[in-house]
């Protein structure tokens, strides 16, 4: 036995018992429908002519029905006539390559089978100028050359500053239709600039190109539209922050002021381009953004098999596993620090063997007198909250929250006989 397992091994892991939350589910089920109301008010409607060539700009976020939405949006141009097609707009996803952005939309289900008119996949772009702080900005070349330019995207909360405006329409204009380029130029300075960037960037396209409309979602808890609208260049610019407000009223959470432990099974980019979405966590990659709960120590014990090896986010934890660090892709995992520059995440916490082991390490260090009584928490990812576990010290602070309930008996937790969770 190494000096690490005697460390820990006497550290008790308490038990824990199955927690169901109860989130606002209100969502959209006739979503065409409810959009084609939105495309055919006349502010709309007036801006687009017979033979127009409009470049719909679609990112790599997994949108709730991000294949419906773009496909309603298509039928809708084609309708009165115009040329529309798709441009990939994710700044430098997908490998920073015309063909992996193509290939990341398709991952996403939409094709130009699915959706009904052509991809054009460029990462070729055309510098429209520069913000007075001598940022340049840019845009995707097919999308310069069009006779105008709709944007798809859902309005959340950033993970890493926070702002008026934060994820959504002005940030898909910015970033994700000024390629890798644009990205990296979006985050020179830093996130601590990030807020006012990111409309700036976005007000001079807007300025300078024929963006017509864009199409906003706001998802609930379960990651399911609940609010869709479409807005005029002006409205983008008077109406999104209202959105944002919406968006982080929905957003999932943890009802808990402090944790001194939270384990998190899985993290991957599938889940949150942070790993896990730090409004969940509270544990953020820069201090530009806040919110949450306090948590003493963070565990994540395994990447998703969709992130690829992808580990970033890993370096917000406190402690990982042998089987996180040995399924890490580190060129993919580093490559979002460099086009970030935030570079904390992508660094590999502490590495112990086994499951158990790491949450015993957590515990031990969560500067807490009584071991028994630590206030711990475990959740499959950042996406799944409706259901948890918590440990016994916490059970009486849930019996009181009216939306959480206790609904499974006290247990141990199931690790094997390598000392992992099944």
């Amino acid at each position: 036995m190494g000096i690490l397992q005697e460390l820990v091994k006497n550290i008790p892991v308490p038990k824990m018992a199955k927690v169901k939350v109860t989130f606002d589910n209100s969502h959209i089920d006739n979503l065409s429908e409810q959009l084609l109301v939105k495309l055919e008010r006349d502010e709309i409607v007036h801006q687009i002519k017979p033979g127009m060539e409009i470049a719909i700009a679609v990112g790599s976020r997994g949108l709730d029905r991000l294949v419906e939405l773009t496909k309603c949006t298509v039928q809708f141009l084609q309708d009165h006539g115009a040329k529309p097609f798709i441009v990939p707009s994710m700044g430098s996803h997908g490998g920073a390559t015309a063909e992996g952005q193509s290939e990341v939309l398709a991952h996403l289900g939409v094709t130009e089978e699915t959706v009904g008119c052509e991809i054009r996949s460029s990462m070729e772009v055309v510098k429209l100028g520069e913000l007075p702080n001598g940022l340049p900005v840019y845009v995707d070349q097919y999308a310069a050359s069009a006779d105008g330019i709709v944007v798809i995207n859902r309005i959340k909360p950033h993970t890493a500053f926070r702002g008026p405006v934060e994820s959504g329409i002005m940030k898909m204009i910015s970033i994700g239709l000024g390629k890798q380029k644009g990205a990296e130029a979006c985050h020179q300075l830093g996130f601590k600039y990030m807020a006012e960037n990111v409309p700036a960037m976005a007000k001079m396209i807007m300025a300078e190109k024929p963006i017509l409309f864009g199409v906003a979602t706001v998802e609930n808890a379960f990651d399911k539209v609940a609010v869709v609208e479409t807005l005029t260049p002006a409205e983008i610019i008077e109406k999104e922050a209202s959105l944002q407000v919406q968006a982080k009223a929905l957003l999932p959470k943890l009802f808990f002021e402090q944790l001194e432990v939270l384990v998190i099974d899985q993290i991957g980019k599938n889940i949150s381009g942070d790993g896990m979405d730090p409004n969940i966590t509270g544990r953020y990659p820069t201090p530009y953004a806040h919110g949450g709960p306090d948590v003493n120590k963070m565990v994540v014990l395994d990447l998703t098999h969709e992130t690829e090896g992808n580990a970033n986010g890993v370096g917000t934890a406190d402690f990982t596993t042998q089987r996180l660090v040995d399924k890490m892709n580190l060129e993919v995992t580093y490559a979002n620090g460099l086009t970030s520059t935030v570079v904390a995440p992508t660094k590999i916490a502490t590495t112990l063997a086994n499951d158990k082991e790491t949450i015993q390490a957590a515990i031990k260090t969560s500067n807490i007198l009584d071991f028994t009584e630590v206030k711990m928490v475990r959740i499959k990812n950042t996406l799944v909250l409706s259901e948890i576990e918590v440990s016994e010290a916490l059970i009486d602070y849930v019996n009181q929250h009216p939306q959480m309930e206790v609904v499974s008996p006290l247990f141990d937790l199931p690790f094997d006989d390598k000392g992992n969770l099944w």
